[in-house]
């Protein structure tokens, strides 16, 4: 991986597990890939492998069952799965999850369920987005009312990461359907044995094909009261937008990750490749639009790595991480849009990672928060 320096996030140990972390995406992740696109999900046992090694919340701390680290080992996995090329392996969003767990649950909730999160005997997912509302998250149309000591929840939900294999799936709903975003709130819900609760198809998608991206359906799903995420109503949109930073540094992570990847590769391709009777890399043009891809990877590596000291501090702020995945995602399909050039009508064939990593890239500028919420964030801060 091209790192130009080494972060003040990054030290002797850290660095030893970046090691250990490279040999299991290899070896566990990268290795199958092809065969979980084909399939549309991961195997399970991908999930238990990594909560064996202790990567999957290995910034949550050990009482809880985490690794007791701190956000570097997270961005350390994040980067070293898009470096590799992998689009498959939902753990972001696994994190994502166990982060509200983490910050917002109760004694007992994390006690129940951060454990099994942790050694992946349970996956985790976030059920927002519905086929009405995707950004506007204050539009939800799915209810959750209380009855007795349950609330029953109806409604549906759409691009849902981790939606087929998921045991737990953090659902928004409105638990008060006539006090706008004061009656959204997040609901734990334990998809086995859940009458009514039913996994759609697995969407086809233009990239990240091995994600188990679903539609989910809730028909009288009965959820414990217990399993209000806090135990007080109304603190849903609270919850979801604390927590906004580490979801979109943890993108800022996987688009570092893949502009280095398709730097790397192009330089190698252009090397390789004869055009005219030389290299394709010894001609002029190509020598400079790779110096300006290198000069903007260098820049958006220095950035993301103070977005990883931040979070790793507790400054990270709502409208930096905005703006670290405004601009790295951008930069990714940027980068990744220049790099496939090079490699002609070769850059359209499948079968070559630059390809693969350009189908993959364009949702990152949609999902956790489209460019222009991020652009309407970073406004109000001027």
């Amino acid at each position: 991986m091209t790192i130009p320096h080494q972060p003040a996030w990054m030290d002797a140990d850290l660095q030893t597990y970046r090691d250990m972390v490279r040999r299991f995406v290899q070896e566990k992740v990268a290795a199958h890939e092809d065969r979980w696109r084909a399939q549309q999900h991961v195997d399970r046992e991908l999930w238990r492998e990594a909560g064996a090694l202790g990567v999957l919340l290995a910034d949550v701390p050990e009482a809880y069952g985490g690794s007791g680290g701190h956000y570097g080992h997270m961005a350390v996995l994040f980067e070293e799965l898009a470096y590799a090329g992998d689009s498959a392996f939902g753990v972001h969003v696994h994190a994502i999850a166990a982060h509200y767990l983490l910050r917002h649950g109760t004694n007992g909730q994390k006690h129940r369920y951060l454990p099994l999160l942790a050694s992946g005997e349970m996956v985790g997912a976030i059920a927002m987005s519905e086929p009405n509302a995707g950004s506007d998250l204050q539009g939800v149309r799915t209810t959750a009312l209380r009855d007795g000591d349950d609330y029953v929840l109806n409604g549906s939900k759409i691009f849902i990461s981790n939606g087929y294999l998921a045991d737990l799936i953090v659902v928004v709903a409105k638990t008060d359907t006539g006090a706008g975003a004061k009656g959204v709130s997040l609901l734990l819900l334990e998809t086995k044995n859940a009458p009514g609760f039913t996994v759609g198809r697995i969407l086809e998608k233009l990239g990240q094909k091995g994600q188990d991206t679903c539609e989910l359906f809730f028909d009288e799903v009965r959820v414990p009261a217990a399993n209000l995420l806090g135990g007080v109503e109304g603190q849903g949109f609270y919850q979801l937008m604390q927590e906004l930073p580490y979801e979109r540094t943890i993108l800022a992570n996987i688009s570092i990750g893949r502009i280095e990847r398709a730097l790397d590769l192009t330089v190698q391709y252009t090397k390789e490749r004869k055009a005219f009777g030389r290299a394709v890399f010894d001609m002029q043009n190509t020598r400079f639009k790779l110096a300006e891809v290198k000069a903007q990877t260098v820049v958006a590596r220095t950035f993301t790595d103070s977005c990883v000291e931040r979070l790793i501090n507790g400054t990270m702020d709502t409208v930096t991480a905005s703006i670290a995945k405004l601009w790295l995602s951008e930069l990714e399909c940027k980068v990744i849009d220049e790099c496939v050039q090079f490699f002609g009508g070769y850059g359209y064939m499948l079968e070559y990672p630059i390809t693969q990593l350009y189908a993959d890239a364009r949702v990152q500028r949609i999902y956790g928060g489209t460019s222009e919420i991020m652009k309407e964030i970073i406004a109000r801060s001027l």
